[in-house]
């Protein structure tokens, strides 16, 4: 299952596409150039239970890590994600 994003400078996500629907979905806004906010996490029914959530944060976490960004988890799935996962606490805000 890969991770793909979209951004168009204002607004972004992660998701994951199953028969070209969006079937998992954690979308952000950047709120200026060096942080974004974390504002929805969605994973449709027949992905759930496997941990796509998860890699949902996991992959918004290399992004964030690679471009030397920080989050704000507004979303309370991905602030408890935030919360459990101490070693994601570097690109917290």
């Amino acid at each position: 299952m890969e991770v793909l994003q979209e951004d168009n400078g204002k607004k972004g996500a992660f998701f994951i596409e199953v028969n070209g629907s969006k079937d998992a979905i954690m979308t952000y806004s950047w709120a200026g150039d060096n942080k974004i906010i974390i504002d929805h996490t969605e994973v449709g029914d027949n992905l759930r239970g496997k941990g796509v959530g998860y890699k949902l944060v996991e992959a918004s976490v290399n992004f964030m890590r690679k471009q030397g960004i920080k989050a704000i988890p507004l979303c309370p799935f991905a602030k408890a994600v935030f919360d459990k996962k101490k070693e994601y606490s570097d690109v917290l805000f």
